[in-house]
């Protein structure tokens, strides 16, 4: 079967975030994204792609921070109640009916209730003309105890990530389940090292 190369999401689960910030009057924000992706392990720079015409974008231009909070799925009957067009003097933590969570880094709060967030600042942006790519550095990563094992990974059956897949009429949302496959990074490299492993010592 042969698709529209604008139906790629109908293929591709994609993570739903949500991203809160302040507005330079301090008016709190929340809006979910899917278009979300780190860029190259080990560094700590997150990449987002969001429309011009988005209160998150023109927030996280006048004050160069935000957070990216990762849900569960018990979390996805927000997505739509932050999904829909609010003025911008709306309050959306208390629209959507969600907790802050107060920050360390960043001015911006987190959202409660997720399962790990990212404290993040502006590192740079990149404008086209239908997009933004947003460029973050992640200065505070803070995860729920309960869902992170001792190996260094997510236990993907406690956190349950929400994520969603595209259809023609909109998005099904699903999380997923981990198999029992496990390899070593060092298995790329020809004498089974991983030159990146004392980034991820201590």
């Amino acid at each position: 079967m042969i698709l529209n190369p604008c139906k790629r999401e109908s293929i591709m689960p994609l993570p739903v975030a949500f991203i809160s910030t302040l507005s330079v009057d301090s008016i709190r924000n929340i809006a979910p994204y899917s278009c979300v992706m780190p860029v190259l392990r080990p560094l700590d720079l997150v990449c987002i792609a969001s429309a011009h015409r988005r209160d998150t974008l023109k927030n996280i231009r006048a004050t160069r921070e935000f957070v990216l909070n990762f849900p569960g799925v018990e979390l996805a009957d927000k997505v739509i109640p932050t999904a829909r067009y609010s003025p911008p003097e709306v309050d959306e933590f208390e629209d959507a009916g969600l907790q802050a969570k107060p920050s360390v880094q960043v001015k911006a709060p987190g959202i409660m209730g997720c399962y790990a967030w990212m404290e993040c600042q502006l590192y740079q942006a990149y404008a086209e003309d239908q997009y933004v790519l947003i460029m973050g550095k992640v200065v505070r990563l803070e995860v729920e105890d309960e869902v992170y094992r001792h190996d260094g990974s997510l236990d993907v059956k406690k956190a349950r990530p929400l994520m969603m897949i595209g259809s023609n009429q909109g998005m099904k949302f699903c999380t997923v389940v981990e198999v029992d496959k496990f390899e070593l990074y060092g298995s790329m490299f020809p004498n089974g090292k991983d030159p990146l492993a004392h980034k991820y010592e201590g």
